[in-house]
């Protein structure tokens, strides 16, 4: 049978009598489940200050107050506890506070005297502790005896962290996946609890009871009253030694107790939370399940339960156990930032800023939820508000390092670089050894372009975390990119030799291989002019494929010979003085290459300016704008003489690369042709296809960042037979993807209109969902998010735009594919996806070709050596229409719109026309192609910005000529780096 109230009431004055406080507070857990009492939380606030767990204490009296403002004892009970805490000055505004209530209200005399003695000591800075009231309390009397008790320390608590990383570089997508900036997740999720472990075993919520009267004697046994006063203590002395960091002496204490009373949820709670600490997390479970089962109601062992299955990666479990401990405290602002912080990491974004949200509003001065709310508001494009959040974790600490990281992370993230240096140096000058603050840097500083700047900061990192892999990976990859290739393979090894302790980390790890074998490659072309230096050619194709796609290297390392080793590739590898002098046609050159190359920067959230890729834009462009205008002229008297132009058959250049490392082990004859791509050059050498002008800046691209594998998608082994598709992500899951979500509307309105004029779409397996019935198309129409769409067809589905051909008269060629796949629960993977099929390689090869045709036609007629724009605007809208079928076409890995963006600016200065302005903010040129049914519609788009920029220049034909000044692969990576000193 059930205890009455009054039989609670009678224990609970005889556990009081007998300070056995742990089970008094349990009564009195039961008493304000069923009903609220004021002073009964004032009672039950007295009993955690004799445990000295002072923040449950507090958290009492703000419950008291807020039901009562006028409640003296709470204003007492919460100043004893914040003294006794440290924060002084908040203590003495509360006595205060309650001593201008306690006047006002003509209140007891005897706690208006204790009161006015407390602020008269607390100004005086005479420290006050809690035993100073307990013989004015409601539940003891004066004849009570005090017991000594060891202080909790207030500052080992739980801590928590995740991790995320951005991968800079033009062309590279930014997905937001982090909590604390590291580059890659962390199984870490143990976080710092606003209390310490200050156990408690039942509910805290706010029911009102009826006061408890005292009786002045309690009969008890001595023995008794020794035994909880003894285990009181001990529970108090475990929990101070897991605060102050001793968990094996914690532990100690702690089994001594359940020796003797095994179920002791206190205990088990208490050695939980020393296992957690220890990553010990299994055994961690096992006791706050064991302290769950012998007390339901123990709401701290939910709580420490989720954080442990939360550091597991039990996320699922983890949010079901914060949810049960909410059960017992609603308004507990520190389980909602716990469960806030899980839900970010299970990237369920949104429920974190609805719990991060509530959080903040309760416990206005907790920086780090301020922080995670930031990070969570900022996963689902909400930038305004999360800047705001970020800003108000580092108002309330300007020491709060994860602040400035998340802050730094955050404008990292939208392209806001002079934002993110500000922050890093704030973080630096809090903390000058915060080897994060030297990776973020070297990270942002590597986007820009700036290699050598990032190999001094990640340097630097390295000095005080000489394993880090990340800052390793990073360091390898500046020198790469800089050609000082023995620096970057003793990287690589070092990457190669970690050991790893998450999946994030053995992609890297991978990598590294792939990286180290394009280094030896590269080094081994130093000293070749740039023309041998062809990855597409030399490099093997199963190689490429599993490079491309991130794969374990051990089939690789069977199938594909290795490069040479280290000693041999750079005896003849290393970049020469010459390679580095600066000639006057050379500064010239690159001058001209700087100033060109800008016009390919995208003015968008999520771009880094990086001159880097401006400068080898730049230097593509011209040697594209010099090529193709010899061809021009060249074409122009066969025309003049009446000779035919050239005959589109196949090309036989065998591979230059000669056995090197990474090679394809097939012979030079099954290698040497480029899948689709027809061209016979007359001897000499003046004639160009449209592959052998893109290909130029493909190579440029290829050599500008090494560790982005670009290559051509037909060069990818056998798996080009079935397709070998690009993904471009605007929504994953909850995370909006800053540089590409603002095209998702626009998208969405498309896949909408293809849905309901086909009448069908196509489910994963590429089969045919009718969608022929009124109300299902009804519904369609009126469907506004990926949620809407995917319940409609009930599955996974995608639908293709068309592009309308010039080479074929009334065929409609597929464009690229707009997938819907849900993820999980948390919602929908939203995105563009290109299958580069053999038929369909034909037919875009088919409209390229006619494409560049057509615009040779075009200039080489009526309109050649002409500076009349209007004569021109021929070969302006061939150039664009060529551009439409490029950007539709997708046949590069990755790097088609810098590419073609870089050879539309080459065409237009080799017909004589410089464009002069940027591109416009919030225009990203590939998707206007993409999106666009016809290339009409794309030059419909394009021409109002573009065209009026366009001015008439022979000033490029005094550039130095490209391939002659910077003739090798060496002197090529020279000026790519060169500005970087």
């Amino acid at each position: 049978m059930a205890p009455t109230a009054a039989g609670e009431r009678e224990e609970l004055v005889r556990l009081c009598s007998s300070k056995n406080w742990s089970k008094a507070i349990r009564v009195l857990d039961s008493l304000l489940a069923r009903s609220s009492s004021i002073q009964d939380l004032c009672n039950r606030a007295f009993c955690y200050s004799r445990l000295e767990l002072h923040k449950h204490v507090i958290k009492d009296c703000d419950k008291a107050l807020q039901l009562d403002p006028g409640r003296i004892q709470a204003y007492i009970l919460k100043g004893n506890a914040l003294s006794a805490l440290g924060r002084k000055e908040e203590a003495l505004l509360v006595w205060q506070q309650g001593y201008e209530n306690a006047v006002q209200q003509s209140a007891d005399l005897k706690q208006l005297l204790e009161l006015e003695e407390l602020l008269s000591n607390a100004k005086q800075s005479q420290p006050v502790t809690c035993e100073e009231q307990v013989a004015d309390s409601p539940i003891a009397d004066s004849s009570i005896a005090k017991e000594n008790q060891s202080v909790v320390s207030e500052e080992h608590v739980i801590d928590s962290s995740a991790a995320v990383e951005s991968s800079p570089g033009l062309g590279s997508e930014h997905i937001i996946d982090s909590s604390k900036v590291n580059t890659h997740e962390d199984s870490e999720i143990l976080r710092k609890s606003d209390d310490d472990i200050e156990i408690s075993s039942g509910p805290n919520e706010i029911i009102q009871v009826g006061p408890i009267t005292i009786l002045p004697k309690i009969l008890a046994s001595s023995k008794t009253k020794s035994k909880s006063i003894s285990l009181d203590f001990r529970l108090s002395r475990g929990i101070a030694q897991v605060n102050e960091g001793k968990y094996d002496a914690a532990i100690s204490i702690f089994n001594q107790i359940l020796r003797e009373n095994p179920t002791s949820p206190e205990a088990l709670i208490g050695r939980g939370t020393a296992y957690a600490f220890q990553r010990e997390l299994e055994l961690a479970i096992a006791d706050f399940t064991k302290a769950i089962k012998s007390n339901p109601s123990a709401g701290e062992a939910w709580k420490r339960r989720g954080q442990a299955r939360a550091a597991l990666g039990e996320s699922v479990q983890a949010i079901e156990d914060l949810t049960k401990a909410l059960e017992f405290e609603p308004n507990s602002s520190d389980i909602l930032h716990e469960r806030g912080i899980v839900c970010f990491k299970f990237k369920d974004y949104n429920s974190a800023v609805e719990d991060l949200s509530k959080c903040v509003f309760r416990e206005r001065t907790n920086k780090s939820a301020y922080t995670y709310l930031g990070l969570a508001l900022s996963a689902i494009g909400d930038y305004s508000q999360a800047e705001q959040a970020h800003l108000k974790s580092i108002e309330l600490d300007q020491n709060f390092l994860d602040g400035w990281i998340h802050l730094t992370q955050f404008y990292q993230d939208l392209a806001n670089v002079e934002k993110a240096l500000e922050c890093l140096q704030k973080v630096l000058l809090v903390d000058a050894r915060f080897a994060k603050a030297y990776h973020l840097r070297g990270l942002l500083y590597h986007g820009m372009g700036q290699h050598r700047s990032a190999i001094k900061d990640l340097t630097m990192g390295l000095s005080i975390e000489s394993s880090n892999l990340e800052c390793l990976y990073l360091r390898a990859s500046c020198y790469h990119a800089i050609g000082e290739y023995g620096d970057a393979i003793k990287d690589y090894d070092s990457v190669l030799n970690l050991e790893l302790d998450s999946m994030d980390k053995f992609v890297l790890q991978c990598l590294a291989f792939y990286q180290k074998e394009m280094a030896l490659y590269t080094a081994s072309k130093v000293n070749s002019e740039f023309c041998w230096f062809d990855i597409d050619r030399d490099v093997d194709p199963i190689f490429k494929e599993y490079w491309c796609k991130r794969l374990h290297p051990k089939y690789v390392c069977e199938r594909v010979f290795r490069q040479p080793p280290l000693k041999e590739s750079l005896k003849k590898g290393r970049l020469k003085k010459q390679d580095h002098a600066v000639t006057k046609q050379k500064a010239s050159l690159l001058r001209a290459a700087d100033l060109i190359g800008q016009k390919i920067q995208y003015n968008c959230p999520g771009f880094l300016p990086n001159k880097r890729q401006y400068r080898m834009a730049g230097l593509a462009a011209i040697e594209i704008a010099q090529k193709v205008a010899k061809t021009w002229r060249s074409l122009r008297n066969m025309n003049k003489n009446g000779k035919k132009g050239w005959r589109r058959e196949r090309n036989s250049t065998p591979s230059q690369n000669r056995g090197g490392s990474g090679c394809s082990t097939s012979s030079p004859s099954e290698t040497s042709t480029l899948y689709g791509f027809n061209d016979e050059r007359p001897p000499s050498g003046r004639y160009m296809f449209w592959h052998d002008i893109y290909a130029i800046a493909v190579k440029w691209r290829q050599i500008s960042e090494p560790c982005d594998p670009v290559v051509w998608v037909n060069k990818l082994s056998e798996e080009f037979n079935s397709g070998f598709g690009s993904h471009t992500p605007m929504l994953l899951g909850q995370a909006k993807v800053v540089r590409y979500y603002p095209n998702y509307q626009r998208t969405m309105d498309i896949a909408k209109s293809i849905m309901a004029e086909n009448k069908s779409v196509f489910n994963s397996e590429d089969k045919v969902i009718d969608l022929s019935e009124d109300e299902k198309l009804r519904k369609i129409t009126q469907a506004s998010s990926c949620y809407d769409l995917h319940s409609i067809i009930g599955e996974n589905f995608w639908v293709a735009t068309t592009c309308e051909s010039t080479a074929f008269e009334g065929k409609q060629l597929e464009g690229t594919r707009i997938t819907v796949q849900q993820m999980d629960k948390r919602g929908f993977d939203f995105a563009i996806r290109t299958p580069c099929t053999p038929s369909r390689w034909e037919e875009f090869d088919a409209e390229m070709a006619i494409g560049w045709e057509t615009l040779c036609n075009f200039h080489c007629g009526e309109a050649f050596g002409s500076n009349d724009m209007d004569m021109l605007e021929n070969t302006k809208d061939a150039i664009l229409r060529m551009s439409y079928y490029w950007y539709n076409f997708m046949p590069l890995s990755r790097g088609t719109a810098v590419v073609g963006y870089t050879v539309l600016l080459g065409l237009f200065l080799a017909a004589n026309m410089e464009v002069t302005t940027n591109i416009p903010d919030s225009v990203q040129v590939d998707w206007e192609a993409i999106l666009s049914f016809t290339p009409d519609a794309f030059m419909n788009s394009i021409k109002p910005w573009l065209y009026p920029s366009l001015r008439f220049t022979t000033a490029w034909k005094d550039y130095p000529d490209v391939t002659v000044t910077l003739s090798t692969t060496g002197t090529i990576v020279a000026a790519l780096s060169s500005y970087d000193s």
